[in-house]
């Protein structure tokens, strides 16, 4: 077998190794160490590998803690010792940054940090029966594969929740329909935690009746959604408390479905915001944005500060929410949601919703490009707050902010939301350079 020796991490957690000119990610390396592998693909200028043996182990390896993680394509990084994953997330943004968008933030501002294990509150679990590999899977999907892991524990899962998965396997392998369940979705409230079984044919009675069984036993709440996220009704309890999540710093509670986008790390949650806080440094009589604002996240403490807050969102559900949170705590008054398509912002869109002293931006993976490239004249805050979810997209979007539109990148750096996993969170301020 081909041995290399590791120069660094990929964006994906892989090991990168340069070996007769050609580029080699290799799974399970570390930067440091000398590895022999396995080639998975080939292509011209690179090749995917596996690690299959380690010469000289990195100090910062760490025994994986799940039993499934070779397997397992939710986690990547769990061979790797968690305050280095967030250094490497760190240089990851910062090598973002610079070639794509040929940037460097005036200030690196520290990782946020959580808890390693048990954070994960939201998770989507796959359900197939497959009779030729010993019946019912109920998992995370297999490392480059449809195939689900037939999933045990989960060491990023509550303990609570992973413990009872033995269970929850038992349980779907009993009901009519085994093979018409594709996913379980689950959502871990304050104090509720609720199940979303996608049934695509009713259930029997008899599955209710196991269904309502389990969910008694478990102390949870069962839900099925025959259709679409919005088609999620309750099963057992019929009229249950809701899911909520709470941000004491800022004295608000938000309510939320078990469908709804919410932030998986609840820990990280609170400090992201905090930080965000600090940054746009919200102030009586201004007038903020929270562009892709979901159910209120961030606008919710903003207005909390004392500003107007106007929040602008896709999906016409979410506004809702967010203005039911609002009125909840109080902050009716000084908030206003609406549904706008934001992928297709224009400088007229943007324009429309008044005159803003400071942006937030938190957009899907694909960024925000149209939203950077519709500001104008008219449209000119004098601080933005940019939470990202892909170091690409952000990086793309930051140089579109300097080079055209006169704004400074005073800093940046990650929060580790997804531990144990490539996923790099990151958060970057810009200020006007006409008006800082």
């Amino acid at each position: 077998m081909p041995v290399a020796s590791i120069e660094s991490l990929d964006h994906e957690g892989r090991g990168v190794a340069h070996v007769d000119g050609k580029a080699v990610f290799v799974d399970g390396a570390l930067p440091g160490e000398e590895v022999e592998y396995t080639v998975l693909r080939e292509r011209p200028s690179y090749a995917q590998a596996t690690v299959e043996r380690i010469f000289r182990p990195s100090a910062q390896r760490v025994a994986p803690r799940c039993r499934h993680y070779r397997t397992c394509g939710g986690c990547s990084m769990q061979h790797l010792d968690a305050v280095a994953q967030a250094a490497a997330k760190q240089r990851i943004l910062e090598d973002a940054l610079w070639h794509i968008g040929k940037l460097r933030p005036a200030i690196l501002y520290p990782a946020i940090h959580g808890p390693a294990w048990g954070y994960r509150d939201r998770a989507r679990l796959g359900v197939r029966l497959v009779p030729s590999k010993g019946g019912l899977r109920v998992g995370f999907h297999e490392r480059r594969s449809s195939y689900i892991v037939d999933m045990r524990e989960c060491p990023v899962l509550p303990p609570r929740i992973s413990a009872l998965l033995p269970r929850l396997r038992e349980l779907i392998a009993g009901l009519s329909i085994p093979d018409r369940l594709p996913q379980v979705e689950i959502a871990v409230g304050d104090a509720v935690t609720v199940f979303v079984f996608r049934n695509l044919l009713p259930f029997s009675r008899a599955d209710e009746t196991r269904l309502a069984a389990f969910a008694e036993a478990e102390g949870i709440q069962v839900w099925q959604q025959p259709g679409g996220p919005d088609s999620a009704i309750p099963l057992h309890p019929a009229d249950g408390p809701g899911l909520t999540y709470t941000l004491p710093e800022f004295d608000v509670k938000m309510d939320f479905r078990p469908t709804d986008f919410t932030q998986v790390n609840v820990h990280i949650n609170r400090v992201l915001i905090r930080r965000s806080m600090q940054l746009l440094d919200p102030q009586p009589g201004e007038r903020i944005a929270d562009l892709f604002c979901g159910l209120g996240n961030f606008s919710l403490p903003i207005a909390r500060r004392g500003a107007r807050l106007v929040g602008v969102e896709g999906s016409d559900a979410l506004v809702a929410r967010a203005l039911d949170n609002a009125r909840r705590n109080g902050l009716g008054q000084l908030t206003e949601f609406h549904a706008a398509n934001l992928f297709e912002a224009t400088e007229d869109s943007l324009a429309a919703l008044g005159p803003l002293d400071k942006l937030l931006i938190d957009p899907p993976r694909e960024g925000a490009i149209a939203v950077v490239k519709a500001l104008g004249p008219q449209q000119r805050p004098v601080r933005i707050v940019y939470v990202s979810c892909n170091p690409a997209t952000l990086a793309r979007d930051a140089a579109v902010l300097v080079r055209e539109k006169g704004y400074a990148l005073r800093g940046a750096g990650i929060a580790n939301m997804f531990p144990q996993t490539s996923h790099v969170e990151s958060i970057a301020l810009f200020e006007h350079s006409g008006r800082s």
